[in-house]
């Protein structure tokens, strides 16, 4: 998914939150902790390929099921999607108990094809979670998380 031009690579097991996620922060633009609003689009949903193009990671939907997401409960939608996305973070899905109060966000990393991105962990479930993760996405832009690999 994207955030304004930001890539969001979501992590975790089926029925951890991720098309519900993405569905509020679709539903909700949010202004994050800068006060730049950041509007959410669709890249794929539940399978992505990522590739290597010169130093970034870019985030792709397999042909088969671009703009198209499911809702649990409604089944499969069509939606206004993005081709490709420069992915600058990652989200993983955890229970909240199993979040770090003060985690190490400068060294917390996920890495994929011989680099690697920031890694926040986000428990989905929570109310403010589109909000953490745009909150996460201004700190990256105004110097408070390191994005070189």
């Amino acid at each position: 998914m994207t955030l304004g031009d930001a890539g969001v690579l979501l992590l975790g097991p089926p029925g951890s939150g991720k098309s519900d996620l993405v569905l509020r922060l679709i539903d909700q633009p949010g202004y994050g902790i800068s006060g730049a609003l950041r509007i959410a689009h669709v890249v794929s949903d539940d399978q992505v390929a990522v590739r290597l193009d010169g130093g970034r990671l870019v985030a792709a939907p397999p042909k088969s099921i671009a703009g198209c997401m499911e809702i649990r409960g409604l089944g499969l939608a069509n939606l206004p999607h993005r081709a490709e996305a420069a992915l600058v973070i990652a989200v993983r899905l955890v229970a909240k108990e199993k979040i770090d109060r003060m985690p190490d966000m400068t060294n917390d990393r996920f890495e994929i094809l011989g680099t690697s991105i920031p890694l926040i962990a986000v428990d989905a479930a929570s109310a403010s979670a589109p909000a953490r993760i745009r909150a996460a996405l201004d700190r990256l832009e105004h110097g408070g998380i390191n994005i070189a690999s």
